[in-house]
């Protein structure tokens, strides 16, 4: 179904049902982001099923975006649904195959992980909201913090850099919050700190936790530990004074 959060139809859901391997349907959930140069530029897409594991759906989304590069300057939105409904199968099974010649799993996250500190003007709907970006993270394999100390919220994600760019349009492009008069509303005032590959200095979160902070020093003593002092240092201390 189609799904348009605001009249200019920049991003839309669309859930597909494919059949696949033994007539078990696969429900895909495609987001799609179209940017204002779109067509003559390929939309973000977003890849979610609860049948598939991560590395299939960012094979399939992959896939889409190289199916979509044949259709610039055209829409091809349409193009792209009729495709995957046609091509999931052979995606997967391909992905299948890659996977099994991929060494282990650990060489392969090493490589790579980014870091996203983002701030957050305010959460009218806190409770709703929080759940929001526990689920992302979870469903992105994101670790880190949601910080709240004072009147500062802070998200910081470490993680695939490609998950990380999917919470971001996610964060940007879903109704997380709610208005002054209680209607549901994306986040409009988030500013994204600082986007960076994670160094050997700096530790791994092992999980994603939400935690409030009585004082600046406590969420000082936070980044510290984590090695992140020049981060909190850079882009934290200025929020404190």
């Amino acid at each position: 179904f189609l799904y348009f959060p605001e009249t200019h139809g920049i991003s839309f859901r669309i859930q597909i049902s494919v059949k696949e391997l033994l007539d078990k349907d696969i429900l895909l959930k495609l987001l799609f982001h179209l940017p204002v140069s779109y067509p003559s530029t390929v939309p973000d897409i977003s890849v979610t099923s609860d049948q598939l594991t991560r590395a299939q759906c960012m094979d399939v989304k992959e896939k889409l975006l190289e199916q979509a590069k044949k259709h610039l300057s055209e829409p091809m939105v349409h193009d792209l649904i009729l495709w995957v409904q046609q091509h999931l199968k052979g995606v997967i099974k391909q992905s299948a195959a890659v996977c099994s010649e991929k060494t282990t799993l650990s060489e392969e996250t090493e490589d790579g992980i980014w870091m996203l500190l983002l701030h957050l003007d305010h959460m009218r709907a806190k409770a709703k909201y929080v759940k929001t970006v526990e689920k992302w993270a979870s469903n992105l394999r994101l670790t880190g913090r949601l910080m709240f100390m004072g009147k500062i919220i802070l998200i910081l994600l470490q993680g695939d850099r490609s998950s990380i760019k999917e919470y971001l349009i996610l964060q940007k492009t879903s109704k997380v919050d709610v208005d002054s008069s209680g209607k549901k509303c994306k986040e409009k005032m988030m500013r994204v700190l600082c986007e960076t590959e994670v160094q050997s200095q700096h530790k791994r979160f092992q999980t994603f936790e939400v935690k409030e902070y009585s004082t600046p020093e406590e969420l000082q003593e936070e980044f510290e530990t984590a090695g992140l002092t020049t981060l909190f240092s850079e882009f934290v201390l200025p929020f404190l004074k």
